[in-house]
């Protein structure tokens, strides 16, 4: 073979240098990339763990944050019965009024009174529910209706539930029907307007979309406008619960009688019948327990779930 000139020699070295030359680049490139690549997922880790932390950390604070408010309101209690500003038959020390709910649950009222409030409440607000519900439906599409009915229907939410206790009493006697008519009263009003803002607040284009569609009557009712205005008709769902357990506490206060068995309102004035502090503070405490825990166990998961799937709520 002929020999290489040094020109030649030259050459080939030139070329062999670029081609290590590329390779070394291409290596750097994927170097890179996977040095990128695991700092991404180093970063994404990072995130991940500090979003959990974040979560964990604000469900304890959730959870001990009704803790904190009982465990002051204690101290403050205390301090006032160790300063002795008023006799105890006035306000009683928190071991006496645990003593007198103590008492009422060994003997089964407690449980009984509870029970059967919670019971009246639940069907009261489920009446309310199938009342209120096409009430608002109607006067959230027609605004003839209402305005014919909607100063009538704030009215009745205006009106306090309490006044309606004498009228149902004289039409119903001392019976079941007086306790729910008094509830409904309170609720309704509560509920049907919840939904009519709820109404009020769905983009005119979900509706046209879904007469499009073909969702007309109750299908469009069903699909298209109750969950679009859900969120307004929760807000109305929890006013209208606190309406009707503040009606119902009003009527077992003032319709007292044997043949409507124990309730919470009862045993608050059987407390105020004896002169009994403590069984009235007792009671207090326990009609605001079952409020306060019927908030957070059935309605706050609920409202944090439809915040979160409308996009309002990260955490």
């Amino acid at each position: 073979m002929p020999n290489s000139t040094p020109a030649q020699d030259a050459t080939a070295v030139t070329i062999d240098d670029v081609r290590l030359a590329d390779v070394a680049r291409q290596m750097d490139k994927r170097t890179q990339v996977d040095d990128l690549g695991q700092l991404e997922a180093g970063l994404d880790a990072l995130e991940t763990h500090g979003r959990q932390k974040a979560k964990i950390r604000h469900t304890i604070a959730r959870l001990l944050s009704p803790l904190i408010a009982i465990v002051a309101v204690l101290i403050i209690w205390q301090v006032i019965i160790t300063l002795q500003w008023q006799p105890d038959y006035v306000i009683p020390a928190p071991q006496q009024v645990w003593d007198a709910i103590s008492a009422q649950a060994e003997q089964q009222i407690l449980w009984a009174a509870t029970l059967n409030s919670i019971r009246r409440a639940l069907q009261g607000f489920a009446i309310a529910l199938i009342i209120a519900t096409p009430i608002g439906v109607a006067l959230g599409l027609n605004k003839t209706l209402r305005a014919i009915f909607g100063p009538l229907l704030t009215g009745l939410q205006q009106l306090p539930s309490v006044a309606w206790v004498p009228a149902a009493i004289i039409w119903f006697g001392l019976s079941d029907a007086t306790i729910y008519t008094v509830v409904l009263l309170g609720a309704v009003p509560s509920i049907s307007k919840g939904l009519i803002s709820g109404i009020d607040q769905i983009p005119t284009i979900y509706l046209r979309a879904g007469k499009v569609l073909g969702a007309r009557g109750y299908l469009s009712i069903r699909h298209i406008l109750l969950p679009a205005a859900w969120p307004g008709y929760l807000s109305g769902l929890e006013q209208g619960w606190a309406f009707a357990w503040r009606s119902l506490m009003a009527a077992e206060l003032i319709a007292v009688s044997p043949a409507l068995g124990p309730g919470l309102g009862q045993m608050l004035d059987t407390g105020r019948s004896l002169g009994d502090m403590a069984l009235v503070l007792g009671s207090i405490i326990v009609i605001m327990a079952v409020g306060v825990l019927v908030e957070r166990v059935v309605f706050a998961p609920v409202r944090q779930r439809t915040l979160r799937n409308r996009g309002l709520l990260t955490a």
